[in-house]
């Protein structure tokens, strides 16, 4: 599989990690098993149980493996804004998202890099046809299905998994959106980039994964999060309906 990455190349993966250190390594590895031409980028936020440490000696062995620290746990769309620009300083021409829980499957990585060839953004999804989640409690499912609901009526988006963190960005899509103007976090982090690239002109597509629960370290998820991502859903929705308003009045 190695030629979809040298035709896509040069590639690199973004992985924001926070105590981390039990997965991280397993991750990295099935990645460049997968596609041996990505470079892998670490930004870890001084993870108190040595993700950091660890990072630093994975990229002392492997020179596609680069660590980025920052000095304390600022947020995961912060973490992604500092990795893309670490990215495009160093001309990338794809730039991924991706988890650092073994929740995203190396293996399904090539699927959407092959998409790229007629998308400027990719998603994957785990709500389109062939698509699942594995170990996940069903309240967790049912909050996810219903915010990508309300985000798809909200903004008027046909994306199925608007909040989906595994995803490959053309590097010019990144490079014309805003980003010092995001300061959305989790799951918001993910609607609010996506929007910005259908509102942008850019094409989005979305390739089925399966996403598997995390057996090992604690989930992010937390109830400011999905509190951020309603209020500010809202809001961009309401925005939306007061664009659309004020063009039908200057008809």
């Amino acid at each position: 599989m190695s030629d979809i990455g040298d035709t896509m190349a040069p590639a690199l993966v973004v992985i924001p990690t926070y105590n981390e250190r039990d997965t991280l390594g397993g991750v990295i590895e099935r990645l460049l098993v997968v596609l041996p031409a990505l470079h892998v980028l670490v930004v870890d936020d001084a993870s108190p149980d040595g993700t950091g440490e660890l990072a630093d000696d994975l990229a002392a062995a492997d020179e596609r493996v680069h660590v980025l620290h920052r000095a304390g746990k600022a947020g995961l769309g912060a973490a992604y804004v500092a990795g893309f620009r670490w990215g495009l300083a160093r001309n990338y021409a794809t730039i991924i998202e991706m988890d650092a829980d073994g929740s995203h499957a190396p293996e399904d990585l090539p699927r959407l890099l092959a998409a790229l060839a007629h998308a400027d953004l990719v998603l994957g999804s785990r709500y389109v046809p062939g698509g699942r989640v594995v170990n996940w409690p069903r309240r967790r499912e049912l909050l996810s299905r219903g915010g990508n609901l309300y985000s798809r009526l909200a903004l008027g988006v046909r994306i199925a998994d608007i909040t989906s963190g595994f995803r490959a960005y053309r590097a010019s899509v990144l490079e014309k959106l805003p980003l010092d103007d995001i300061a959305s976090q989790g799951y918001c982090f993910q609607i609010d980039l996506a929007w910005r690239t259908v509102r942008s002109g850019f094409t989005v597509s979305e390739v089925p994964i399966t996403f598997t629960e995390r057996e090992l370290g604690e989930s992010k998820m937390s109830g400011d999060i999905v509190r951020e991502a309603v209020l500010q859903v809202g809001r961009w929705g309401l925005r939306r309906r007061r664009e659309q308003l004020a063009a039908l009045l200057r008809r």
